[in-house]
């Protein structure tokens, strides 16, 4: 008697569970080579050393772009955040705009032109242009140790604006910041 009452209240709670969560789904990641359009996908990975385009496209989750690959975000909407280490460049702009945070490390040319940004913008040890110009930035903007210069101007940042230990050190103006102007950033 006890095996199938616990059998039934097994059977009640998996089936009570199902209704109370009945659209819990596994986000599906596309891998990005070409051009995607404006349709409406989970998540992106740019796969190494692959190019991917995305126009006016809606990524409800994450991109995330591999080593010596490049994005090109072009009006596109991102809930999540843009992920980059080691790509060749990472290019959004054109009213594209990103619910999360904007993350280049280590790769070569990164610009973020005209985009809202909710989160935080990070250029750190890249080797190449990295260029942040008319946007609005509601965390940081961070830009450390990068070597193939770094151009800053006309953005509106909610947070601060932060700058170490590049080389030659950024350049830019107008930018208006809520919080602080820090170290190489101070006159920006």
């Amino acid at each position: 008697m006890l095996k199938s009452i616990s059998g039934v209240a097994m059977t009640l709670i998996g089936l009570s569970t199902s209704l109370m969560f009945p659209h819990i789904a596994i986000a599906e990641e596309i891998a990005c080579q070409g051009s995607l359009g404006a349709i409406t996908v989970d998540n992106v990975k740019v796969p190494q050393g692959k190019t991917c385009t995305l126009k006016g496209t809606t990524v409800k989750g994450n991109i995330v772009v591999e080593r010596s690959a490049t994005l090109k975000a072009i009006g596109a909407k991102v809930n999540g955040s843009i992920q980059a280490e080691g790509a060749t460049l990472v290019d959004v702009n054109s009213s594209a705009t990103v619910g999360g945070s904007i993350q280049v490390k280590q790769g070569s040319a990164a610009r973020v032109v005209s985009t809202r940004v909710t989160g935080d913008v990070q250029f750190e040890s890249n080797s190449g242009k990295m260029v942040a110009n008319q946007n609005q930035i509601g965390g940081n903007l961070q830009a450390v140790q990068n070597t193939g210069g770094v151009t800053i101007q006309k953005n509106r940042i909610n947070g601060n604006l932060q700058c170490k230990e590049n080389a030659p050190k950024p350049t830019g103006g107008g930018n208006i910041v809520q919080g602080s102007k820090e170290d190489q950033c101070a006159k920006l």
